[in-house]
């Protein structure tokens, strides 16, 4: 498969998400996260919002793509979107359940003081501030795409390092088999976590050889420039074969278990969003197809890659895994 074709688009449908946690979701954030198709087709393609400034990513240099960079699906050849379309059209619910409200309710988000806890079974537990992660891990550049299971897609120039390079460090045991990630739980920082639209802290995972594949990065910057706030500021997961959800934001913990973790939307709604949660035109969604996908700031819809376009680098990872029932 040639990750890097350019893909032509075909007919608009609609888009529409929705939350049916029984116990958990109320009907105003469902009611909040609808987008009506006109609005929202007219914003993918004029896209508004606020310009951000950043400082830049420290340690950061650019480099050309090579063509091993292509090969190995670290870039694509692919045009990147805009920082007004990355920054201003995201799910972040730890700040609001509207997309396009996100960089505004989040632009007085201060990343420092951080610190990342890495635990569980490894040899060298550790904390590290963010200034020690910079030093120990130089930015690099990762330019792949982003499909949400929501049927929307981007192309996004992240910075950061392999995760690999992290959990090499503290050193896993033998009987690690799965990362668990946590964003910080701090309702000062981030207003949402007052809400009951989902249970907080979010949590995400990983299978181990997932999460020590050369593709999963740690996202530090976007552009070169610190990773923004609407972003996941300051450490965001990019796992680009997986549909955004597995992108957890914020991170604050990684934790290295023997058994499956628990995942927010896994839990949230189990029917809906599997713990793999590869991207797969094949299977859909209970409610909407996954055959197509809206590139923000196309006109029309492009058809939908298995994993996204990265089945050359990752597939051999599900070798003997029925991809229908473990979705």
């Amino acid at each position: 498969m040639d990750s890097t074709r350019p893909i032509p688009g075909s007919q608009i449908t609609s888009e529409r998400l929705y939350f049916n946690r029984r116990d958990l979701l109320r009907a105003g954030a469902i009611a909040a996260t609808a987008t009506a198709t006109g609005f929202g087709y007219r914003w993918l393609n004029s896209p508004g919002g606020m310009a951000l400034e950043l400082p830049p990513l420290p340690g950061y240099t650019p480099r050309a793509a090579t063509p091993a960079d292509l090969a190995s699906g670290f870039r694509t050849t692919e045009p990147a979107n805009t920082l007004m379309h990355i920054t201003n059209y995201n799910n972040y619910y730890e700040f609001t359940t509207n997309k396009e409200m996100v960089s505004s309710k989040s632009m007085n988000f201060r990343a420092r003081p951080w610190t990342l806890r890495v635990d569980g079974l490894v040899h060298k537990p550790r904390t590290f501030d963010l200034d020690e992660l910079y030093k120990l891990f130089p930015p690099v550049e990762r330019v792949y795409r982003m499909r949400c299971v929501e049927g929307w897609s981007m192309v996004i120039p992240w910075n950061g390092f392999p995760l690999q390079q992290l959990l090499n460090l503290v050193e896993p045991t033998s009987a690690a088999m799965y990362v668990a990630f946590e964003t910080l739980l701090d309702p000062a920082r981030f207003p949402g976590q007052r809400t009951m639209v989902l249970p907080w802290p979010y949590m995400e995972g990983l299978r181990l050889d997932e999460a020590m594949h050369p593709l999963t990065l740690i996202a530090t910057g976007i552009y070169g420039k610190e990773l923004p706030a609407p972003n996941g500021a300051p450490l965001r997961l990019v796992v680009p074969w997986k549909y955004g959800f597995k992108g957890i934001k914020a991170i604050s913990r990684i934790t290295l278990t023997e058994m499956q973790p628990k995942t927010t939307w896994n839990e949230a709604a189990m029917q809906e969003y599997g713990f793999l949660a590869n991207v797969n035109p094949a299977v859909d969604h209970p409610r909407w197809s996954q055959a197509t996908e809206q590139r923000l700031g196309e006109a029309g819809r492009r058809p939908t890659l298995p994993f996204n376009g990265y089945a050359d680098q990752v597939a051999d990872l599900y070798r003997g895994v029925d991809l229908r029932r473990y979705f």
